[in-house]
């Protein structure tokens, strides 16, 4: 059975976010991740991990003005600095204090002008630089293609661009993030890419959520039980993580996971 993780940005928004810690215990998951968790002190944060007996098993590295529609640095002319200070003075401090094994490097949108091999060679090279620092702390790094409909003109949109790119930098703790609900709303065919990607060893981190309004996985036009059964046939041991927008209540909306636990016990 895959093990299951929730993302408490998306999940559990009928708490305030510290509370949402033992929400999710609460209601059986023993693993979370979030997108940033930096409003917050590292302190607070591992104190309701360890209160209720959770994970962080992932959280983004700062995305730059998220409020001007900047969604990551990485791949930016001109934001080398400040991705650089994000990352050693936010990320790798809050990794530390989470004892969280993976962080998400977003690359970021594709200023008008700029060649997309020059962002590329851009990214690499900050990629580069963080996947050494990261390893020294045994932590993983994970690039995620996202879709043109949510977020338009982000530099990755498609799987075998970040695989490209991760056997390009040939860092062995870069891996690639594999979100189901982006994958179909892109590419389509997600039995086949599950098929095509996971055997290669370069998905680190998977996420799911319904396709298209990106609600519960039991609701829409994909097969999650079928699609859970396929990722446990392709042997992925890692993490897969709901991170939808509930339709009424968290809680109210976890019917997949109690039916998916009562067939696999």
């Amino acid at each position: 059975m895959p093990r299951f993780a929730a993302n408490l940005s998306l999940l559990y928004t009928e708490h305030a976010f510290l509370d949402r810690f033992q929400a999710a215990a609460a209601d059986g998951f023993d693993s979370v991740e979030c997108l940033f968790p930096y409003a917050f002190e590292p302190a607070e944060v591992a104190q309701r991990l360890q209160r209720h007996g959770l994970r962080q098993v992932l959280f983004n590295a700062p995305p730059g003005d998220w409020d001007a529609g900047e969604r990551g640095l990485a791949a930016l002319p001109g934001r080398e600095q400040a991705f650089r200070d994000g990352f050693i003075h936010q990320a790798l401090p809050w990794a530390r204090a989470l004892r969280c094994p993976r962080v998400h490097v977003m690359a970021g949108c594709m200023p008008a002008g700029v060649p997309r091999q020059a962002l590329e060679e851009l990214f690499l090279d900050n990629l580069r630089w963080a996947a050494r620092l990261a390893a020294e702390e045994g932590i993983e790094l994970l690039i995620e293609p996202l879709n043109p409909r949510d977020v338009p003109g982000y530099l990755l949109q498609r799987q075998e661009d970040a695989h490209r790119l991760v056997q390009a930098l040939g860092e062995p703790n870069v891996k690639v993030q594999m979100d189901l609900y982006h994958c179909q709303v892109t590419e389509g065919d997600l039995a086949m890419k599950l098929r095509q990607w996971l055997p290669t060893g370069r998905v680190g981190h998977i996420q799911f959520a319904g396709v298209p309004e990106r609600h519960e996985p039991d609701v829409g036009e994909l097969n999650y039980p079928y699609l859970f059964g396929l990722i446990d046939e392709l042997g992925y041991t890692g993490v897969a993580s709901a991170e939808y927008r509930p339709r009424a209540g968290t809680s109210e909306g976890l019917s997949w996971l109690r039916r998916w636990k009562a067939g696999q016990a």
